[in-house]
């Protein structure tokens, strides 16, 4: 039987999705979950055909290189080689002075009950998440599975500080609908308790009904996950077989779960008078320097 899912195939729809979300949002991965939501085959070959497919569509200027997410090989810092400009930097510090004297914000969450998190078991999905993470001032990190037990010790820190100055931690948890998706959250959970904090970590997906309700698709047995010979769940479902824009919505509500307006809208009237004794402020330390 002839395969349908061609190159071109896979070229031409790849190209139409890509127009679709602005760069760095989709991985390959999650790019491969939507041609399966327009028929292709879920499988290992033609994940690879994707691959490939994407590899050629890049070097022949079909997709831009910078299309995809690939968080696991970003560079740290930047080697800076221009010539400085003393006049240009003269413009750029009086805008930052201008900047500093209009700008006056309240931390959004100083007057709330929580305190959360964001976990995601991907490290490739931090592209979908981080709108929302920066939108709604929530920290936002990637376990990359099992975390580490220093990722977990730095964790517990900040979870503790917070619960210090009376707040309630949470951490709203995204990850794969699998056996070892499934236990990451009690782990943490278990974990942060061992380091004498009590923590509440909210499963926000996948969760089972969401891959029933959804019609997800299974992705292959991953070989390295030893418990799942004995998990009786659907089929392993994969995180990035969901959208992002319905990621993205899922982070949102979640988020707003826990948030009051009107507390919000409180701080905002503080907020308000104390911006003017700010400029007041920074406005008379200028004119002394």
């Amino acid at each position: 039987m002839k395969d349908l899912f061609t190159k071109q195939w896979i070229t031409d729809n790849s190209i139409e999705i890509c127009s679709e979300y602005s760069k760095g949002v989709l991985t390959l991965r999650s790019l491969h979950y939507q041609l399966v939501g327009r028929g292709m085959t879920n499988d290992i070959q033609h994940y690879k055909r994707v691959v490939s497919a994407m590899i050629d569509a890049r070097w022949e200027n079909l997709i831009d290189f910078d299309q995809f997410s690939d968080l696991d090989r970003v560079m740290v810092g930047s080697t800076k080689w221009e010539e400085t400009d003393v006049t240009e930097e003269i413009e750029k510090a009086k805008d930052s002075i201008q900047a500093w004297m209009n700008y006056y914000a309240k931390n959004r969450w100083e007057n709330q009950p929580y305190y959360p998190e964001i976990l995601i078991e991907k490290k490739a999905l931090q592209g979908v998440f981080q709108t929302v993470s920066y939108r709604y001032d929530v920290a936002m990190g990637a376990c990359k599975g099992y975390p580490s037990l220093t990722f977990l010790h730095d964790l517990s820190l900040r979870m503790k500080e917070a619960e210090e100055k009376g707040k309630t931690p949470i951490i709203l948890y995204f990850g794969d609908y699998d056996a070892s998706g499934e236990d990451i959250p009690r782990s943490i959970q278990e974990n942060l308790s061992k380091f004498g904090v009590e923590v509440e970590v909210r499963r926000i997906a996948l969760m089972e009904a969401q891959v029933v309700e959804w019609n997800l698709p299974p992705a292959p047995t991953k070989e390295s996950d030893t418990r799942a010979a004995n998990w009786d769940g659907l089929g392993q479902v994969e995180l990035d077989a969901v959208k992002p824009e319905k990621l993205q919505r899922l982070c949102s509500e979640a988020i707003e779960s826990l948030f009051d307006d009107d507390l919000y809208t409180e701080l905002k009237e503080v907020q308000k008078e104390e911006r003017e004794t700010y400029r007041a402020e920074l406005k008379a330390y200028v004119q002394t320097l």
